[in-house]
């Protein structure tokens, strides 16, 4: 094994590594972004500093874990070497990480989405003045509050589509798939019959063959003897 196929292996390994670990921490920031939203709306008085704090910590870890598969994949692609099966490798790591991202920005999308529902909820009445702040001010800040909403949900919106184009995508590769399959089914009883043909002309040659090989065999036995 050459250095540059060496080094394309230990990178390759980096970042199934990565992937493995990305894939167990997104798990556990979509529940925690599912259970931190359930206990906000059981009950207002139960605190979500814990579960926000991990949420956020999470988060974090999650950014920089995908920015280091992102420069992986860049590299993994650089070091490649040249043939089919290597650019198929390259490309299914890149599917992968789009789709950490993707999962990433849905979770991180809907848990702000509810954080900005519950300060509007906690600012629908005239909160008191706060010091240097005049009540105009109070609702200028309520207004920006409402249009960051907006924002998110175009940003949710956003997402679904996309998903919906992958989605759809990948239902016309198997849409193809499957019609492949289906010619090469339809095509197997052809096949068959000519393998059936070709065994049975087989089997008339052996047949007239070994008639020929006695008849001439009984034919010198019976001119030997007499």
């Amino acid at each position: 094994m050459t250095a540059v196929n060496s080094s394309w292996e230990d990178v390759r390994k980096q970042a199934r590594t990565l992937e493995n670990d990305i894939d167990m921490k997104l798990v556990a920031f979509s529940k925690l972004g599912v259970s931190s939203g359930t206990s906000g709306l059981s009950s207002e008085a139960v605190p979500l500093i814990n579960s926000d704090d991990m949420f956020d910590t999470l988060s974090m870890e999650l950014q920089q874990l995908l920015s280091k598969l992102s420069a992986i994949n860049d590299r993994m692609a650089d070091l490649a070497p040249t043939g089919t099966a290597t650019l198929h490798t390259i490309k299914r790591h890149r599917e992968i990480l789009m789709d950490y991202q993707q999962e990433f920005q849905k979770t991180s999308a809907r848990v702000s989405a509810r954080r900005e529902r519950e300060e509007l909820l906690r600012g629908g009445s005239p909160p008191p003045a706060a010091p240097g702040l005049s009540r105009r001010d109070q609702y200028a800040k309520e207004a920006n509050h409402l249009h960051s909403s907006h924002i998110l949900v175009d940003e949710q919106i956003n997402i679904a589509m996309e998903a919906r184009e992958h989605l759809t995508s990948q239902r016309q590769v198997f849409k193809r798939m499957q019609t492949r399959f289906n010619d090469i089914t339809n095509r197997f009883p052809m096949l068959n019959s000519l393998m059936y043909r070709i065994n049975a002309r087989k089997r008339r040659d052996s047949l007239i063959v070994g008639v020929v090989v006695a008849i001439c065999t009984f034919l010198l036995l019976l001119y030997a003897f007499h």
